[in-house]
């Protein structure tokens, strides 16, 4: 039994162990995003408000470590880091797989959970860990790979590739997983969907994404 199936079963047998429990758990949606925003200004303003959501993020987030590492800097390859996203961005994926918006048995499963001031602290311990880059096993072909950056993600992501509120953080993200993920999109396999991603995969051949993996793991 893999580690994810093994804590998706004890987390189920936690939550379903009894009625009321189960009856506890009903989705709630996060805020209108206007309101998360004015929410994370304030908190991020506030050092004493802003140690205490890292702190409560950091509780909430227990699960999460056995994929995710402590901090949100995995330890497997195919596991995506969490650490240095943006708040705002990691809460909408976070609410993307609790509403069925983002297709993953597993992580639905948890997230379902997780009530909104959780998913917010969350958000937001994950979002002041930093992230360290991870060396290309080959160098050549990672700075090689520049060129695509420039190309495909540049406009985006941003020229440290550091994402935006609405966008993913790619610097320092484990190759595996980006390879993975570009692959999905290009395939329209449905498990992501975004029109302007799936253009931009579209255009990439495998080996420019295995190069561009290299590439963005290797940034600071």
């Amino acid at each position: 039994m893999s580690p994810r199936t093994s804590l998706l079963l004890f987390w189920s047998l936690f939550v379903l162990g009894s009625a009321p429990a189960q009856a506890a758990y009903t989705w709630i949606p996060s805020a209108p995003p206007q309101e998360i925003e004015a929410r994370l200004a304030r908190v991020q303003a506030d050092a004493g408000a802003h140690k205490a959501a890292i702190a409560a993020g950091k509780r909430a987030a227990f699960f999460c470590v056995n994929c995710h590492g402590e901090t949100g800097v995995s330890a497997l390859d195919n596991m995506p880091n969490l650490a240095g996203q943006n708040a705002f961005y990691l809460l909408t994926q976070i609410d993307k797989f609790g509403d069925g918006r983002r297709k993953d048995a597993f992580m639905s499963g948890l997230v379902k959970v997780l009530k909104p001031d959780d998913r917010f602290n969350i958000a937001v311990f994950y979002a002041s860990q930093p992230v360290p880059p991870t060396p290309a096993k080959n160098p050549v072909q990672a700075a090689a790979a520049g060129k695509h950056f420039a190309r495909a993600c540049l406009g985006c992501h941003g020229v440290k590739a550091y994402g935006t509120r609405e966008v993913a953080r790619l610097a320092g993200q484990r190759s595996a997983y980006l390879i993975a993920t570009l692959k999905n999109y290009r395939s329209g396999s449905g498990l992501r969907s975004d029109s302007r991603m799936t253009g931009v995969a579209q255009k990439l051949s495998d080996a420019e994404i295995v190069a561009l993996a290299a590439y963005l793991g290797a940034l600071p």
